[in-house]
């Protein structure tokens, strides 16, 4: 997971960037073709060899230095949203918690509007949270759209080169038993070769030491939804 505000973001109402990339085709584009299938127009190589590899696709975009970068400026562009998002959820916290330690000592009244209350801003926070989610999957799915048609000919390129015949992406394997992938070694693995090979290419420069690598992985954890207020009897 990209190092960013995933923390709140986790927290207020989780998501994996990296599930956009397994979005619906736009309307215009046949059904039969993955979204991130390279262009007609594009060559394909013919793929002689008889080595087996696999690769994580979605770990190499995030690996490379260019979606390391891009996504990484993408966090700080939403870092203003996370943090209002969070001061919402906070605010709403905190007035579940009055409604809790005080609903005895309220009249049917005062006890009325803070449950209102609480409701429109939950309502408030909701459909902020979900234009948020839904802005940074699109722009997080656009830069890995992006990066992947171009790495698409790179990875074409070493496998042709060293003689594989057969690829396989891992980061689909949690489709099991229906996906093609049950086990795979690490021998196999070339999602680093890629990573090194078009970082070569598009030239731009590793980050800084200090930066954490982004890995396409679901927030270790995510707080619960939260409770309804109580309703007045």
């Amino acid at each position: 997971m990209i190092k960013f505000a995933y923390v709140t973001f986790a927290l207020v109402f989780g998501f994996s960037v990296f599930a956009v990339a397994q979005a619906a085709p736009a309307a215009n584009t046949p059904a039969t073709t993955p979204p991130n299938a390279p262009s007609a127009a594009q060559p394909v190589s013919k793929f002689t060899g008889t080595k087996i590899g696999t690769l994580a696709v979605e770990q190499a975009i995030a690996a490379s230095n260019e979606g390391q970068r891009d996504l990484e400026a993408l966090s700080k562009k939403f870092e203003p949203k996370q943090n209002e998002l969070k001061g919402l959820n906070d605010e709403i916290d905190s007035l579940k918690k009055q409604l809790n330690t005080q609903q005895d000592k309220l009249n049917d009244e005062s006890r009325e509007k803070l449950v209102k209350q609480i409701e429109a801003k939950q309502k408030s926070f909701d459909r902020a949270a979900e234009d948020a989610k839904e802005d940074f999957q699109n722009q997080a799915g656009e830069i890995e759209n992006r990066i992947l048609q171009k790495m698409v000919p790179i990875i074409q390129k070493y496998v042709s080169d060293n003689g594989y015949g057969l690829l396989l992406d891992t980061d689909q394997a949690m489709t099991w038993p229906r996906g093609a992938v049950i086990l795979a070694g690490p021998s196999m693995d070339i999602t680093q070769q890629i990573v090194d090979a078009y970082n070569a290419q598009s030239g731009v420069a590793a980050p800084p030491a200090s930066g954490a690598t982004p890995k396409p992985a679901k927030p270790a954890a995510t707080k619960p939804p939260a409770s309804a207020p109580p309703k007045q009897k």
